[in-house]
């Protein structure tokens, strides 16, 4: 975690403390005060409540009763299973529970220095990139003595209501937490990447493979400390409606354990199969299960007994949990929420990834140069007026993972405006020696877009080729302002930057040296009839693209007289008289060898299409044909900002 900790509304906890403690007072929130203020929004009339302290409820509150649990707690009246899951997951790993609620044991009542005590807590978020401090006093909602939002199984434990006040610190009141999303909570309790999957849409109850597929992804998000969160969707059903099979619709649950299990002989006779995947979950009410396959009373349980059940791991907690199969799962939930707790670690046994961060935003302008809030790829005369960041693949292949973040907007619902925005982004390939932002989609490759969602975090993995690469973040419709985040993962470092500028900057130099006067955009996409250069018939060409001082070599394409190089560059350039040269070059152990070349003026006025050159030897345009052509596409323009 970094050491660097904002503090919400600049409130220190050791200095309030300090001063409750010298004046003999409990602390008063002046900044979130017992009032309706902090519990709604808006103004409908609603029913008395009493904000009481922990003392007024039990005799002997604690924070934390016998540590912390994935049991502990139970909703309350407010609409946020979604918290409630999400406190789940965060209960089973103390590592990240210990963050979210530093130094428990100092923030602890201590019977025996009563004195001690001052009515303060504070909780750790991760907000918007960064750690954040949020200071609660303990002023509890209640109607008739009893807590009205999240409480937990134990009269005299209160981490979870007080953790639930803190949230709805950071969102305005308790209200703006009604209805939300499992991985938005956990986001805020870790940083760590969230991923939406639509398991209707990928047929996963369907295809087995996919199913087998994205068993072993959340068997290894789980493993490595990852968080997963599912629901049925209420599309056409009341929400907490009941499934026939025991499942409540439009609510979270949490996922608390995946297994593959090998079965013993005598199982293996009883299931008919070598292998069961497994799935555990939680409802965050602590009651209401599924009636299905291994269920608590089925059929299923009577074949195990109780110590193949210890052996296997399949094991029940307490009430609200119960086991399923990974297929009855696929089959019977909608929506999966996945967090992953990405490792930039060093020091770690397991992958670890390189990672980039920006802080951006989606700003209206009327001057199309200035406008950042251009929509998604659809609105093709304002796409690329939008922010764009340009990071580069090292390695021949490289996974890559990108999640984009809008800022929270729940603080925003007094407003009106606290609906998330449809976000999304794009990843083209462009030009290898691209330095300044695009203009005019030409030669680029689209390899790649995200899904576009209402979801605060939009996340993507894929595996990119070597080259460079151009994200374009954006809201769906154009002209949309707010904040976002950009995160990307990748093997080695990826040099992530912003291209900020349109065009090569005019400086003193340029009065000596001379300015670009024209900009030339070329492809290689591939060579065809290549010279053979080695006993099996093949080569081992690359291409090297030169124009006045500049070049550039695509990778080594192995064993082929036929290579597909896909190479894109751009030169701006200061002496329009001299040319481009394209050359095709064996790869050697000892010396590289020319194979052919292609001379271009490459003006403005030359076909902007694909066209196919004849290679030649050195020399100037009548020089001798040698074997092969080359298919290229050139684009040049005296406008140096229109490609």
């Amino acid at each position: 975690m970094s050491s660097s900790v904002q503090l919400f509304r600049d409130q220190k906890y050791h200095e309030l403390k300090g001063q409750c403690i010298q004046q003999g007072r409990l602390f008063e929130d002046p900044e979130f005060p017992a009032s309706d203020e902090s519990l709604y929004y808006d103004s409908a009339p609603r029913g008395k409540v009493e904000w009481k302290r922990p003392k007024d409820l039990c005799d002997d509150p604690h924070l934390l009763v016998d540590g912390m649990s994935s049991h502990d707690f139970h909703q309350g009246k407010l609409g946020n299973c979604w918290f409630v899951a999400a406190c789940s997951c965060l209960a089973l790993r103390k590592s990240l529970w210990q963050q979210v609620i530093p130094d428990s044991n100092e923030q602890e009542w201590d019977p025996k220095n009563p004195g001690k005590y001052a009515g303060i807590f504070r909780f750790r978020f991760w907000r918007f990139g960064e750690w954040t401090e949020v200071v609660v006093d303990d002023l509890l909602p209640t109607e008739n003595g009893e807590l009205i939002y999240c409480h937990s199984n134990v009269r005299n434990e209160f981490w979870s209501a007080l953790l639930e006040k803190a949230y709805a610190k950071l969102a305005g009141s308790y209200q703006a937490l009604d209805g939300g999303c499992a991985a938005e909570a956990l986001v805020d309790f870790t940083g760590a990447v969230a991923e939406s999957v639509n398991l209707a849409e990928g047929k996963y109850g369907e295809v087995i493979s996919e199913q087998m597929k994205l068993f072993e992804d959340l068997m290894k998000v789980h493993k490595r400390g990852g968080f997963i969160s599912c629901s049925i969707s209420s599309s056409g059903r009341p929400s907490e409606a009941e499934t026939e099979m025991g499942l409540i619709v439009g609510h979270a649950y949490s996922v608390t354990a995946i297994h593959k299990l090998r079965l013993g002989e005598r199982l293996v006779f009883s299931f008919k199969a070598e292998k069961l995947f497994m799935i555990r979950l939680r409802n965050p009410w602590g009651k209401k299960e599924w009636y299905g396959a291994w269920s608590d009373s089925s059929e299923e349980w009577k074949k195990v007994s109780d110590s193949e059940r210890k052996n296997l791991g399949l094991t029940v907690g307490n009430d609200g949990e119960f086991w399923m199969t990974f297929e009855d799962w696929c089959k019977n939930f909608t929506d999966v929420d996945i967090c992953r707790t990405v490792n930039t670690s060093y020091f770690s046994i397991h992958k670890t990834w390189e990672k980039g961060m920006m802080y951006g935003a989606w700003a209206k302008h009327s001057e199309p140069l200035l406008n950042r809030s251009g929509g998604c790829f659809d609105n093709r005369e304002t796409f690329l007026q939008n922010p764009q960041y340009v990071f580069d693949v090292k390695k021949a292949e490289d996974k890559v993972l990108v999640s984009l973040q809008q800022e929270d907007r729940r603080k925003y619902r007094k407003e009106g405006k606290g609906d998330n925005i449809t976000i999304g982004f794009e990843i083209l390939k462009v030009e290898d020696n691209r330095r300044y932002r695009l203009h005019k989609l030409t030669v680029q490759e689209r390899v790649a877009t995200s899904p576009y969602s209402n979801t605060r975090s939009v996340f993507l993995r894929r595996s990119l080729q070597r080259g460079r690469y151009v994200l374009i973040p954006t809201t769906y419709i154009p002209g949309v302002p707010t904040k976002f985040i950009l995160r990307l993962y990748t093997d080695v470092p990826s040099k992530l930057r912003e291209l900020k500028v349109d065009r090569p900057k005019m400086t003193c130099w340029s009065l000596l040296c001379g300015y670009p006067r024209r900009v030339t955009q070329i492809k290689v996409h591939s060579a065809e009839g290549l010279q053979k250069q080695d006993r099996s018939g093949g080569a081992d060409p690359y291409v090297l693209i030169k124009c006045e001082n500049q070049s550039r070599r695509s990778p080594v394409q192995h064993d082929t007289t036929s290579p597909v190089f896909n190479t894109q560059v751009i030169f701006y350039r200061k002496d329009i008289d001299s040319p481009v040269t394209i050359q095709v070059w064996n790869s050697n152990l000892l010396s590289d060898q020319l194979l052919g070349q292609a001379v271009l003026a490459a003006s403005p006025a030359e076909p902007r299409g694909r066209q196919t050159l004849r290679l030649r030897a050195r020399g100037g345009g009548d020089a001798a044909e040698v074997p092969g052509h080359i298919t290229v596409t050139v684009l040049s323009s005296d406008d140096l900002g229109e490609l």
